[in-house]
């Protein structure tokens, strides 16, 4: 795995004032609370009138890597708090933070929050979990968290992945890789965009698990406008229940992503967006100590209007049941 350097794009100290203290002064007017709905209702104009500086970290993904940093937003570590032990204990912790995800993203298309997931709330809390070690989900620690497409499961998934560091203490890499640095011969490509195997709801989603409807079979990868496009999720798809070719095929991609895959190491402050149709994304595997230290990100999930990088035949599939709702 490559540690190179990822592309950043640097917010001027000037501009990081502008941002927080817009994201200060939303949450004065609503009490605090970053879930409010008429907070919320106010982010698209509050986002509007921020400075073209701000704008220009917020540009589309421009590399065949299908991610960047922005850098340079300041993140206290004692004002912070401890490092919540669930999610649902982190309540405002961070609302500043959660509040400036929010402006960023409102930027860079519409936020999207799941009904299932973290109380419907459009910033989730990403923090290591007791029991949940060695789930393929945000809250483990213990093992690798697979290379995969956030929420592959559901048509409706994000094509955005911010994430923004609250906390990092112990340098624990992000993995990122990009399909477009991969390199397929053309039948393997031909295989995988056939839909063969579907991907199933990931543990974060308990009710979708249950979902009576059939798992739709859908495609691995296939061509869009401007390039190779992948939904991908290991650990969720039914691998062994493919021909041998197409599981052939299914393990090359494996191979390749693995080949081209980076490790970004996100410093509190750091926000790491992420092309979530060009790049698949997981986590080293760290040991939580539960003592308020443990790595600690913000993600918030962004849709991007008109855009055209996913199949037709997606808005025929029933998402197990789960509804996406977009912020406006």
């Amino acid at each position: 795995m490559s540690t190179a350097a990822s592309p950043v794009r640097q917010l001027h100290p000037e501009a990081e004032r502008e941002l927080m203290n817009t994201a200060r002064e939303l949450l004065h007017t609503f009490g605090g609370d970053s879930c409010s709905p008429g907070l919320l209702g106010r982010i698209p104009h509050a986002a509007a009138a921020l400075s073209a500086d701000i704008r220009e970290v917020c540009r589309p993904v421009d590399t065949p890597d299908g991610l960047f940093v922005i850098r340079g937003i300041a993140v206290d570590d004692e004002e912070a708090g401890p490092t919540p032990r669930h999610w649902s204990d982190a309540g405002d912790a961070g609302a500043v933070l959660d509040t400036a995800l929010l402006l960023l993203s409102a930027l860079m298309g519409t936020p999207l929050a799941w009904e299932g997931q973290q109380d419907g709330r459009f910033v989730h809390n990403i923090v290591p979990s007791p029991g949940h070690e060695a789930e393929q989900t945000g809250a483990s620690s213990s093992v690798l968290l697979s290379p995969h497409t956030e929420d592959a499961f559901h048509p409706g998934r994000a094509h955005l992945l911010v994430l923004g560091c609250v906390r990092n203490h112990d340098a624990v890499a992000t993995t990122a890789a990009s399909v477009r640095r991969t390199r397929l011969a053309e039948d393997d490509l031909e295989l995988l965009a056939r839909p063969v195997l579907p991907i199933l709801p990931d543990d974060a989603y308990a009710q979708a698990r249950s979902y009576p409807g059939e798992p739709p079979a859908v495609p691995t990868v296939w061509r869009s406008p401007h390039g190779p496009t992948l939904r991908f999720d290991p650990a969720y798809t039914p691998v062994d229940r493919a021909p041998e070719d197409h599981r052939a095929a299914y393990g090359r991609l494996q191979d390749e992503l693995a080949r081209v895959s980076v490790a970004v190491t996100l410093a509190p402050g750091d926000v790491l967006v992420v092309d979530n149709d060009l790049v698949v994304h997981g986590r080293v595997p760290f040991r939580a100590r539960y003592d308020g230290t443990d790595r600690w990100l913000k993600r918030a999930s962004v849709r991007v209007p008109e855009r055209s990088t996913r199949p037709d035949t997606e808005r025929l599939e029933h998402g197990y049941g789960q509804t996406a709702v977009e912020a406006w």
